[in-house]
């Protein structure tokens, strides 16, 4: 009988024990990233208001943080423009884990790009990674704020593992140093599919 007591006890102990670990798993897995949009004081709330509607549809894990000033190390006096490079790192201390910052801006920005110093960019993500950044700088005027929003789809593809899509109506198609945001439409499949295994939430955009 005691014997039947002490194996009865040591079952309980184990099935206790698998059932918090499964638990403990399952909550793990249950945790969602969330997009921290961080505007920088130069850019309108008309930009950021439409940006930020926008991505809901995609990704409606969002927050929207205060207006902040631009680090003063990160800024390129010689080209009045801002180094698109200092700003993510800026923005990666800030960027607890299980968040992705994306820093929004009217100004210029740049980077390094093979020999050239300063080369000027719509946007910068590191693939992966947990910042970016996207300007308003070089886009057209007409429809400057739908652009935009895919400017950001872009880095923030590139934060969640994404490299640039062969695909030309794919938001992850590489600029190669042009502005070809009005011929992009939606993800493709392919892209789309690997940001749904990633908690993506696709509505319509």
């Amino acid at each position: 009988m005691k014997n039947n007591n002490y194996c009865l006890f040591l079952f309980s102990l184990l099935f206790s024990f698998s059932c918090t670990e499964k638990t403990e798993k399952q909550v793990k897995n249950e945790q969602v990233m969330t997009i921290l949009i961080q505007p920088f004081k130069d850019l309108n709330s008309e930009s950021l208001i439409f940006v930020t509607q926008k991505i809901r549809k995609v990704y409606p894990q969002v927050k929207v943080l205060e207006a902040i000033d631009f680090p003063e190390y990160a800024y390129y006096s010689e080209r009045n423009r801002y180094r698109a490079d200092s700003l993510i790192g800026f923005l990666n201390q800030r960027t607890k884990e299980d968040f992705v910052t994306i820093g929004l801006t009217s100004k210029d920005i740049s980077v390094t790009k093979g020999k050239t110093k300063d080369f000027g960019v719509m946007g910068l993500g590191y693939r992966p990674g947990k910042a970016c950044i996207a300007s308003k700088f070089r886009l057209s005027k007409k429809n400057a704020d739908e652009q935009f929003f895919k400017i950001a789809l872009h880095e923030l593809g590139h934060t969640q593992g994404l490299s640039h899509c062969p695909e030309k109506t794919c938001f992850m198609r590489a600029a190669e140093g042009q502005n070809y945001t009005d011929e992009e439409t939606d993800f493709c499949t392919k892209c789309k599919t690997f940001l749904k295994n990633k908690n993506w939430k696709f509505r319509s955009i």
